[in-house]
């Protein structure tokens, strides 16, 4: 089975209409749930990338002790607090959190979550009940190699993995090395069509394999996202498309397209040495729609 190209002529066709009519409950409502002590950056920059590409409300629950720092940042994006054990969150956190999902369209994931036996028990029990389309990343995603029938239980529902090589390989657990020897295209087909979801493989030339077999691989992207707080923009991006109505591979492809070319403009501006994930998710996104719509 070969792989379809993401490109600008596919993301013309794939990204959702904007209504010029619309208000802010129009374009969906998204929560992100992440951050801890020392985590600050990954859950602001997901926050950022959702506002900055079309979301209508995004929410961000953080851990009590880190929300004064969110709170000063998110000028856009609406910061709350969240239980915690003085540094990460705590299964505590888990009622307030269905209190605030019941009135959101999407739930971001992971971003500079952290990792504790607690915070893998949330992580599971939200993949469990969510019946929202779920994002899932960064600790996510660790949370989840320790136990991938969570991961099973929500098939049939939309969630979309964001993995780099190392989460992927302690997905499938395996070495890193192990990982590099297979086929980069074939595994992801299969853990995708495996585990019911869709899976982006970030890397130079980002894969999104779908359930059903298909995998779209991406046209752009270089070093200037070689960052780290790069795949918390990402997550919010992709996040904030299923909010607006994409569906889980349109939301997905049309996110890896947008982010890699939005680095990519930006680099041929101030190089590739030194964009940064903010600028990414700024002045980046904001060319990189650009040319899908005017250019």
């Amino acid at each position: 089975m070969t792989t379809e190209c993401i490109d600008l002529a596919y993301v013309r066709g794939a990204l959702p209409v904007r209504r010029e009519d619309g208000h802010k409950g129009s374009f969906g409502k998204l929560l992100i749930v992440g951050g801890a002590v020392g985590y600050t950056g990954a859950p602001y920059l997901a926050a950022l990338a959702a506002v900055r590409s079309g979301c209508g409300l995004v929410y961000l629950g953080v851990p009590e002790r880190v929300w004064p720092v969110e709170a000063v940042k998110c000028a856009s994006a609406m910061p709350f607090p969240l239980p915690d054990d003085g540094a990460r969150l705590t299964c505590g956190a888990l009622e307030p959190i269905r209190e605030r999902l019941a009135a959101c369209g999407v739930l971001a994931l992971g971003p500079g979550l952290g990792r504790s036996a607690e915070l893998t028990a949330l992580v599971g029990a939200l993949l469990r009940e969510t019946e929202q389309p779920v994002v899932l990343d960064a600790d996510g995603l660790n949370a989840l190699s320790e136990d991938l029938s969570a991961l099973d239980a929500r098939r049939g529902r939309t969630t979309v993995l964001t993995p780099h090589d190392g989460e992927l390989a302690r997905l499938l657990g395996v070495s890193l090395d192990s990982l590099n020897q297979r086929d980069r295209v074939e595994t992801a087909r299969a853990f995708a069509a495996a585990h019911g979801c869709v899976l982006v493989r970030k890397g130079h030339r980002t894969l999104v394999a779908l359930p059903d077999g298909a995998v779209l691989e991406n046209t752009c992207g270089g070093s200037a996202l070689s960052k780290g707080g790069s795949g918390d923009v990402l997550t919010g991006l992709i996040a904030s498309l299923l909010a607006q109505g994409a569906d889980a591979a349109r939301a997905a492809a049309c996110g890896v397209w947008l982010h890699a070319r939005a680095g990519d403009l930006l680099a041929e501006r101030m190089t590739a040495y030194c964009v940064t994930p903010e600028d990414v998710a700024g002045a980046g996104l904001a060319a990189a729609f650009s040319e899908v719509r005017h250019g």
